[in-house]
């Protein structure tokens, strides 16, 4: 193991960095702080574009918007009627193109960054008075979704940097299965020894696997003659740890067997203490199957006392010395809701709005904040950031969210399939946190209590939180109800509750199928139901009510997950994100019909969130034209003079680039991100997002949803070979589209090659076979990935893939030239002599 020492951490929060002497971003003007704000330190900086960057780039919006009235305008000028049909349905295509570009291009004209001061929270707030969290973390399978990710982003959690009193962790189980439960056991027990090791040598990141993973590891602790021991023991002790989490499923089963012996025809799963597994068995049965389950609620680890308790001194029996380090663990919840039939479970919305409603009676904490089960805290300070913008004096109270980007471990180095997606995270969101504020993004969020109650923001509310008429809407529970006033006070901290027979039955009303029943929950109260971007249309729903979010990025990144980098499992994954912005589209959360309190840019992106899949419709016909004017020569004639119509779009495309640069320099991302985009986007149009599309129509037209299938974040093949999923294939109806497209852009190429030299390279029809030629080409470089993709262990040598391509454009282009070279020999054959 490497160990070097970190110089230039500041112990504060804020680290050596040149935000200050930056060459894209500059300090904004902070407005007035009168009243009762004067005098209090601002806990956020706000950076904008420089004026250098920022007004070029918008004047370049401009003239690229005036030349493509000119292009229309010309167009309409120079119809072709050899080809109306043709002409006019390009002329449709192109209509949407722009519309949709305008679109996507409002809402960037203001970017804005907001950097967190967690020096100046420190010197406002000290940890006695920070206010308390509730984190939620959220898991279904225990396969699709490995359980050694839950139990690191757990165990990161437990050891976060933040008043160990003053926040509490829930993992809701869906699955109700026994191994994360079983798993949440070992968690609490290795937690005792891990946390302190992580405070005591300043650990980062905290999430074990990861940690022992790296090659070397920074130093900022002050105990490096103890690190190596201490070190050498907690890596074993989490190797025998793993073992243990990853043979669960193994000693459930063999226990479940030797207890199932009996004669007394019971086949249940069998709990360590004797007693069966009031969830979902592994033999299913009645009661007992998924999605036919009781509720579970489960205290692993009881809430902390507010004093630190020391923990003892180097023994035989502990050979850490953690004499000085404050040992408590935060509190640690197990959920698993009731489920039965006949009633619609609504997948992780449902799940999160019942973790909701339980940890209102447990802690009640005024803040949440939800990851995924594969997302862990990489920065230990990640708690602290997002109350910068909360407590801010200037407009704190009225934001209901903070937003932090997703980062990915395990992407392959050339990121293949966009899986960073930093055009979006570091490009977009920056975008609308100059607007109204970033939509939630599903995980790594933290929320305003309140706000997820459909409560509305303090400047829209003349009074404090009245009860009156919320009964129907969030239902019939007296406990539940009592406790929201006490959840909407910002500054309050979590009191410890007495878990008794009472209480117990009050969470097992919250977490009842029938609880929701008659009220508002899943539309205007908690996380919205019946769509597959659930997070989107919250995010919309809190936004349409007044509210205001932030977004915060800071280094190292807040949080870190695994992103699927099997081909067919990413573009189910962006298969379920379109499919759910159509359906956010034909609902009630429609931006066009939103209420006045949503910013008119704000309400742009999100009609522009809600519609771009349907741009790829006519992406996907222009990418199947070619089979047009493979056996015709006047086909490709969309517009004549043809020439002329090529140079615009030539023009109107690069002026595109050009304004991508622009973004490529303010967002921060590298030309590898940017182009990765670019192709992945083509990617998803010639099949995931017409899919997505069809998928739409036939809900309108049969009036049933759509099911989406659960994107696995298992990325082991059968090799031992690191990215050995990247080059896995698994053939499904998703691919053939794509397949399709690049078949007929390589015979296009072939063709026009073969036209050329039919015609002679010097006519005016080689001419124009070459230009069309140049968008076949820019198509096919475009489909690289997926063609690499498709390839399976061919795809890790590159060459092989440019040499069949080659092969079969000049195949193309050879068959092309005989059968023009046997038609003109059939020609002179029938023709009547002199």
């Amino acid at each position: 193991m490497a160990l070097r020492v970190e110089a230039d951490a500041d112990p504060k929060g804020r680290r050596a960095t040149d935000t200050d002497a930056d060459d894209v971003w500059v300090a904004a003007e902070e407005g007035d702080m009168s009243g009762a704000s004067a005098g209090r330190p601002l806990l956020f900086r706000t950076m904008k574009v420089k004026g250098s960057i920022l007004h070029p780039y918008r004047f370049l919006i401009l003239v690229r918007l005036v030349a493509i009235v000119a292009f229309f305008a010309w167009r309409v000028e120079h119809r072709n009627h050899d080809g109306m049909w043709l002409w006019a349905t390009s002329m449709v295509a192109d209509a949407w193109f722009g519309f949709s570009w305008l679109l996507n291009q409002l809402p960037k004209l203001n970017p804005t960054k907001r950097v967190p001061d967690l020096a100046a929270l420190a010197d406002r707030h000290d940890d006695a008075i920070l206010p308390g969290i509730d984190v939620f973390v959220t898991t279904v399978d225990p396969v699709d979704e490995p359980v050694l990710y839950t139990v690191n982003t757990i165990l990161s959690i437990l050891a976060a940097d933040y008043p160990v009193d003053k926040y509490a962790c829930y993992l809701s189980d869906d699955g109700g299965t026994l191994v994360h439960y079983e798993a949440m056991l070992q968690v609490a027990s290795f937690a005792a020894l891990w946390v302190p090791f992580c405070r005591k040598h300043c650990i980062e990141p905290r999430s074990p696997e990861n940690y022992f993973g790296m090659k070397t590891r920074p130093y900022v602790g002050g105990m490096a003659g103890e690190f190596m021991s201490d070190h050498r023991r907690v890596r074993r002790e989490y190797g025998e740890f793993k073992v243990r989490i990853e043979s669960l499923s193994t000693t459930i089963r063999r226990r479940s067997d030797a207890y199932n012996k009996g004669d007394d025809g019971v086949h249940a799963t069998w709990m360590a203490d004797g007693t069966p597994w009031p969830g979902t068995w592994i033999e299913q049965a009645d009661n007992h199957g998924r999605g036919q389950h009781a509720g579970i609620v489960e205290v692993m680890l009881d809430h902390p006392s507010c004093k630190p308790q020391l923990g003892f001194s180097a023994s035989t029996d502990n050979p850490i010395d953690l004499s000085n380090v404050d040992t408590r663990l935060p509190m640690l919840v197990y959920i698993s809701r009731e489920k039965r039939s006949g009633y619609d479970n609504q997948k992780k919305a449902g799940a999160m709005n019942a973790m909701l409603r339980v940890s209102a009676l447990l802690s009640n904490a005024p803040f949440v904040i939800n990851f995924d089960c594969d997302h862990y805290i990489n920065n230990s300070r990640a708690l602290r950031a997002p109350m910068c913008f909360m407590l801010d004096p200037r407009d704190g109270q009225n934001t209901a969210f903070v937003q932090f980007p997703q980062r990915f471990d395990d992407v392959d180095p050339t990121d293949r399939y966009s899986n960073h997606n930093r055009v979006f995270f570091d490009g977009t969101m920056l975008s609308l946190n100059g607007l109204q504020g970033p939509t939630y993004l599903g995980t790594g969020t933290m929320f305003r209590r309140v706000a997820l109650y459909g409560m509305e923001p303090p400047r829209y509310r003349a009074e404090d939180i009245k009860l009156v008429g919320k009964a129907v809407e969030l239902g019939n529970s007296t406990p539940f109800l009592n406790s929201i006033p006490d959840g909407a006070i910002q500054e309050r901290s979590i009191t410890p509750v007495l878990v008794d027979d009472e209480l117990n039955n009050d969470l097992a009303t919250l977490m009842a199928c029938g609880y929701e029943d008659g009220s508002s929950w899943g539309r205007d109260v908690g996380w919205v139901y019946n769509i597959a971007t659930e997070d989107v249309v919250t995010g919309f729903r809190i936004h349409r009510q007044g509210w205001r979010s932030m977004y915060c990025s800071m280094e190292p990144a807040a949080f870190r997950g695994t992103a699927p980098i099997n081909l067919t499992e990413r573009l189910y994954q962006v298969l379920r994100w379109s499919g759910g912005s159509l359906e956010a589209f034909f609902s009630h959360s429609n931006a066009l019909i939103a209420s006045r309190r949503l910013h008119l840019l704000q309400r742009i992106a999100y009609l522009n969130m809600s519609i771009y899949p349907i741009a790829t419709m006519f992406i996907l016909a222009y990418s199947f034209f070619p089979v047009m004017w493979l056996f015709s020569e006047q086909s490709y004639y969309i517009q004549r003079p043809f020439g002329t119509f090529i140079m615009y779009l030539v023009a109107v495309i690069a002026m595109m680039h050009v304004i991508g640069m622009f973004e490529v320099k303010w967002s921060g991302i590298t030309l590898l991100d940017w182009w990765r985009n670019e192709q992945f986007y083509m990617i998803a149009a010639t099949g995931v997002y017409p899919t997505a599309v069809l998928y739409m129509a036939l809900k309108l037209v049969r009036g049933k949803g759509i099911h989406f299938r659960l994107t696995s974040k298992q990325t082991e093949a059968c090799s031992g070979e690191k990215f050995a999923d990247l080059y896995a294939v698994r053939w499904v109806p998703l691919l053939i589209p794509t397949v399709a497209v690049l078949v007929v852009n390589v015979a296009a190429v072939g063709a026009a090659i073969g036209k050329a030299a039919t015609w002679g390279f010097f006519t005016d029809q080689a001419w124009h076979a070459v230009l069309g030629m140049v968008f076949n080409v820019g198509t096919l470089v475009l489909l690289y990935p997926f063609a690499l993709g498709i390839m399976g262990q061919w795809g890790k040598r590159p060459g092989i893939l440019l040499v069949m391509l080659v092969m079969a454009i000049a195949t193309v282009g050879l068959l092309y030239v005989a059968l023009q070279q046997d038609g003109h020999s059939m020609s002179f054959l029938t023709r009547p002599s002199g």
